[in-house]
């Protein structure tokens, strides 16, 4: 049985995957990696001041404080251009892929959403202690801290979608090749069944049969 790739899996009536949907995350992450640039650029002391129309000099407090310090000392680069780095994959992995990817690439998935998710959690959590902490805030930290936000809602439907798929195969197959075959996008009888049951068209076939 052919597969159209635009059916929406449950329990979405849309494609997580579509095209319109992941060039918006694109997007949004890429103006999130020239802010991190910009403010990589400044701890690195590329540029001489860092602008910010709210706070003024405080964003400079925030990005020359010792938290920011130490984590610079932890990761051995610092904070700003490791975002930078974590938004330009949110880049590259949403562009990554077919409209169908969700069940035919689901590890592009599964590691897409492994760098919106729980690193833009991280990243909400670190701007905000900052202001606690550092007892300064920074306008453009913020904002990259709304579009981490931003990034795990436009994200998290296809990544519940590859979820949910995976947990299907397992569950019918109980077999770890075949799940792991199927992370990896190698085509499985099982996999193509759960698809096919995802979108509905394994009753419209069995429907055509009778």
């Amino acid at each position: 049985m052919n597969i159209n790739p635009h059916l929406p899996p449950k329990p979405w009536n849309y494609n997580p995957s579509k095209w319109s949907q992941r060039i918006r995350v694109a997007l949004v992450g890429l103006i999130a990696f020239l802010i991190a640039v910009y403010l990589g650029l400044y701890q690195w002391k590329l540029i001489p001041e860092v602008w910010d129309p709210i706070f003024g000099k405080q964003s400079a407090q925030v990005l020359d404080s010792n938290a920011s310090h130490w984590m610079s000392r932890l990761f051995r680069i610092p904070d700003g251009v490791m975002g930078a780095w974590a938004y330009l994959g949110d880049v590259i992995f949403a562009l990554a892929g077919s409209i169908r990817r969700w069940q035919f690439r689901p590890w592009i998935v599964i590691v897409f959403g492994l760098d919106v998710i729980p690193l833009g959690i991280v990243s909400i959590i670190l701007v905000i202690a900052q202001g606690f902490i550092v007892k300064a805030w920074c306008t453009l930290c913020l904002i990259t801290a709304l579009i981490s936000l931003i990034l795990i809602i436009l994200a998290y439907d296809e990544v519940l979608s590859s979820v949910i798929f995976l947990y299907h195969v397992w569950k019918r197959s109980k077999k770890f090749s075949i799940f792991w075959k199927t992370f990896w996008g190698k085509p499985t009888q099982i996999a193509h069944e759960v698809g096919l049951e995802m979108t509905n068209q394994g009753r419209r076939n069995v429907g055509k049969n009778r």
